[in-house]
């Protein structure tokens, strides 16, 4: 057999795309620039993570001393030598919720912003762009660094991605803001049907619990009315996809 019969040439080359089409700028989606706190007045949604369980305590260690996020699978006895309940220890939660909220079509839309109330009256402010760790592991490590540091910057800017702002909740957000939280004695609404019947210079802000357990009157201090979205108890994470679905298909945000 010739060596011409065993060229790896294809008989017809694939044809060229022109470089026009190549590097066609209308192809590649345009990221829209985030809303931020600063900015009282674009309607958006916000998201408060409320009673978030994130608390760091000191662990001895053969390598010496450092500082752990606590929660219920790592430190059962730790919790049981402080008194504390091993429902109160779960951070999961929140990394939950972060991960729903932060790959949502509304947050890649500029139109959700994301805070995190500790149960230690903790409030952080949540950079939309933040690419939370996937794993559990590395989020209490970075939490860890969050709480001890008090921002989180980026690696290529000076931007704050994470960082601990002073409270009350209500200074940083719109000047109009309808604020609920979620009660499952309240009457069931649909989330899309409620905020379509919001003014179109009127955000929504609402509060979720990120905790296992607990009385829904984390939020009554600063909430306008409690609603319900579904007639069974949701996770937090869930009822986060919830809202921001309902804003999505609201604001026709695909």
């Amino acid at each position: 057999m010739s060596s011409e019969n065993t060229s790896a040439t294809p008989a017809v080359p694939f044809p060229k795309k022109p470089v026009s089409q190549m590097h066609d700028k209308n192809l590649v989606p345009v990221v829209p620039k985030p809303v931020t706190s600063r900015d009282k007045n674009t309607q958006r949604l916000i998201v408060v993570l409320s009673q978030a369980c994130l608390e760091t305590h000191k662990i001895s260690s053969s390598g010496g001393d450092k500082y752990a996020l606590l929660n219920c699978d790592d430190h059962q006895s730790l919790l049981k030598k402080m008194n504390k309940d091993i429902a109160d220890a779960r951070p999961d939660i929140t990394h939950q919720c972060l991960l729903t909220l932060l790959d949502s079509p509304i947050n890649k839309a500029g139109k959700l912003q994301v805070y995190i109330h500790t149960a230690r009256n903790v409030l952080v402010e949540v950079n939309p762009c933040v690419r939370i760790p996937r794993t559990f592991k590395r989020f209490s490590g970075l939490m860890v660094q969050l709480l001890h540091k008090l921002s989180i910057r980026s690696v290529n800017s000076e931007e704050k991605l994470l960082k601990v702002i002073k409270n009350p909740i209500t200074e940083h957000l719109p000047t109009k803001c309808r604020k609920v939280t979620l009660s499952f004695d309240s009457k069931v609404q649909k989330i899309q049907n409620y905020v379509e019947k919001l003014d179109d210079d009127e955000s929504i802000c609402v509060f979720v619990g990120a905790m296992a357990r607990g009385k829904d009157t984390f939020a009554d201090e600063f909430v306008d009315e409690k609603i319900a979205v579904s007639n069974y108890p949701l996770s937090a994470s869930v009822a986060c996809s919830k809202f921001c679905h309902g804003c999505e298909d609201a604001w026709n945000i695909i």
